[in-house]
């Protein structure tokens, strides 16, 4: 990762209470936290407590620089698990940053950033979301226009087996939402292309 000591960290690491929210998600990312020591539990909160857990990281370690560097919001919680010695930096300076690497450097990196963004959100959609809602948001993700059904389509060009697999589910309750998703008409067609006749209530139900 970058050299801290090329970035215009804060003055001082910074001590952080256990138990204190470092991420919210969802928020905009203003400014890139690095935590030098400690332990930070990353997962999706609710009503105030860590109700799934991705994971711990620990220091030195960098929190949602993958969001920084996409200027998306923060796809996960962040919460000190132990004291912490957390540092900061803006976003503005960690970017400056990384453009004055290397073309192909560069180019690396953002395309780490890409996966992980990806990677990150596919385990909290798994996390926070039942099994339809995990269809439809991969069916929305996925959409395309299609002359053909007058509107938006999916081409499958996995097996479901296999896309079964990156939602976390088993084969046969892919088949099943993809029935009920149906019978709602929710989903139409069948074979290697599904029409998709109401993305809105699509939307409704990936809690988009």
């Amino acid at each position: 990762m970058l050299d801290t000591s090329l970035l215009p960290l804060s003055e001082s690491a910074a001590p952080v209470a256990a138990g204190t929210v470092l991420l919210h998600r969802g928020d905009a990312v203003d400014r890139i936290v690095h935590v030098m020591q400690g332990r930070v539990v990353l997962g999706v909160m609710v009503d105030g407590h860590m109700a799934h857990q991705l994971g711990v990281v620990e220091g030195p370690f960098w929190l949602e620089a993958a969001s920084g560097l996409l200027a998306l919001p923060h796809a996960v919680d962040a919460v000190a698990e132990t004291e912490v010695q957390v540092q900061y930096v803006s976003v503005g300076d960690f970017v400056a940053e990384v453009k004055v690497l290397p073309e192909a450097s560069q180019t690396l990196l953002m395309d780490m950033a890409r996966s992980q963004r990806q990677q990150t959100e596919m385990a909290v959609s798994r996390l926070a979301k039942d099994a339809d809602a995990r269809c439809a948001e991969w069916l929305l993700r996925h959409a395309q226009p299609d002359e053909g059904v007058g509107g938006l389509a999916v081409k499958l060009t996995e097996r479901k087996r296999n896309i079964a697999a990156q939602l976390g589910i088993a084969p046969e309750t892919f088949s099943r939402v993809l029935r009920h998703l149906r019978e709602r008409q929710l989903i139409s067609g069948g074979g290697r292309v599904l029409g998709l006749p109401n993305p809105q209530a699509l939307r409704e139900l990936a809690g988009a």
